[in-house]
């Protein structure tokens, strides 16, 4: 079954890099996170006490709570980076070294948590993701779809990417000893907390009345698809292997960038459409 979790987590995941890029229109991108986070956390909880994990909470040892805090605060750096790469950039620029996270997940993963099953095929897998992410990074082609243009996106997408590794190896770790969606609810309260400080500190929660009802909408509909895809996401690294679920997970760039071309008329050079079909088959490497 992680598998198919693995697979809905990658569904849901397409879905929400399209909402949120819609969603940070006309809206900062802190607030934005910040926005979206409080819809991720009333999800998160939802789902906990639909499924009872709640009673778990009195047996948490210290150890699993470190590492959940830790794994939510690296999970709210990589959205704030990640929604502000996307203002600064197209879908398709920033996806593919958001999604090249996985290079850094696999190698975490064989060095930190000692999956070294078919470790040939994982390290082939992950060299062909590398020259996919390559061929797809484009800094000097201008932005079609940005509302606000700037050089720094290609480094707040390589933010965006290594702390979403970190995410993953501490997220395996932090819901060893507990029910996957109590985890996820427990670090969203840590994502929570931690944009709404840089909405404040930046002073973009000022902004907070005057967004527009349409971003507004769609934060709301990305905070929906995140935390569905959370859901998946760490049920599948509960049950399977963090190098395996997390290269499954990141084939949501090729639904990414289709709804990118459907939806915002972002379309791809050849050079990149070479870089996509590497990244697609050295993920399909890895579950080979």
């Amino acid at each position: 079954m992680w598998v198919l979790y693995a697979v809905g987590s990658a569904i849901f995941a397409g879905l929400t890099a399209i909402l949120a890029k819609i969603g940070v229109g006309n809206t900062p991108s802190n607030l934005a996170t910040a926005i979206r986070t409080v819809v991720v956390l009333g999800f998160a909880w939802l789902v906990v006490f639909i499924v009872g994990s709640q009673d778990g909470l009195g047996t948490l040892s210290n150890t699993t709570l470190v590492f959940l805090v830790l794994s939510g605060l690296a999970t709210g750096a990589s959205w704030l980076c990640y929604f502000r790469a996307l203002q600064l950039a197209d879908v398709n620029q920033v996806t593919p070294i958001d999604k090249s996270s996985v290079v850094l997940t696999v190698l975490f993963a064989i060095v930190l948590l000692g999956e070294t099953d078919d470790l040939a095929t994982r390290l082939a897998g992950i060299a062909v993701i590398g020259i996919g992410t390559y061929l797809m990074i484009d800094r000097h082609r201008p932005p079609t779809t940005a509302t606000t243009r700037g050089p720094g996106w290609l480094l707040y997408a390589l933010g965006s990417a290594v702390f979403a590794a970190l995410t993953a190896i501490l997220g395996k770790v932090g819901i060893t000893e507990v029910e996957s969606n109590l985890g996820t609810a427990i670090r969203t309260v840590v994502v929570l907390v931690m944009a709404w400080v840089v909405a404040i500190v930046t002073g973009e929660h000022r902004a907070l009345t005057r967004v527009p009802r349409r971003d507004l909408t769609f934060i709301v509909l990305s905070g929906f698809a995140t935390g569905a895809s959370w859901m998946c996401y760490f049920r599948a690294l509960q049950e399977g292997p963090a190098s395996v679920v997390v290269p499954i997970d990141k084939t949501s760039i090729a639904l990414t960038v289709t709804f990118a071309w459907v939806f915002l008329g972002e379309r791809l050079t050849r050079r990149a459409g070479v870089g996509l079909a590497l990244i697609v088959a050295g993920t399909l490497l890895m579950l080979v």
